[in-house]
């Protein structure tokens, strides 16, 4: 348990820092597809610490073997505390920017159809469905599963490949120590 909270926590502060510095310390207007795919990548760069935690218990405590379950409920485990980690620092982001994000988000999707071509009918349509999407995003019992949702799955992923990858202890075996 200690280990699930200690990793746990160590990714869910890389992944929120990031973000907050990014919508708190200097917003930008643009919402773009490179900064999800940077938000992505550092979700990844996160979730690598469930690799080093498995490998780290196989080899320091369990003699370089480690049953897939276990390591993929360690990987759950360190999943969940991250993605609690992100979903609290996400939502302190929002308070601190008076829930500013959607604003900018929905000014940013309507700009992306206008400079696509969209007509005006289809520029009302997508308001229509960004202001129904606002309206349910201000809903902490929506927004709070959403966003949990952004992150685990990603979690998920990691802790199905690590644990795969590390029950054979012929991958990245155990170095002796050296006297």
């Amino acid at each position: 348990m200690n280990r699930i909270l200690t990793y746990g926590l160590m990714a869910g502060l890389i992944v929120a820092i990031p973000m907050f510095s990014a919508l708190v310390i200097e917003p930008s207007p643009e919402f773009t597809a490179s900064s999800q795919v940077l938000g992505f990548t550092i979700m990844i760069v996160a979730f690598s610490l469930i690799f080093v935690s498995v490998k780290r218990l196989r080899d320091r405590e369990l003699g370089g073997v480690i049953r897939f379950m276990p390591a993929f409920a360690l990987g759950l485990g360190i999943s969940a505390v991250a993605s609690v980690i992100y979903v609290v620092g996400w939502e302190i982001t929002l308070h601190l920017t008076d829930f500013g994000f959607m604003e900018t988000y929905a000014q940013g999707v309507l700009q992306k159809a206008r400079d696509a071509g969209a007509t005006a009918a289809e520029l009302d349509k997508k308001a229509a469905e960004l202001a129904a999407f606002r309206s349910q995003y201000a809903n902490p019992l929506f927004r709070l599963p959403v966003t949990f949702i952004e992150i685990f799955p990603i979690g998920v992923i990691v802790s199905l490949i690590s644990a795969a990858v590390l029950r054979n202890p012929r991958v990245l075996p155990a170095r002796p120590a050296v006297a």
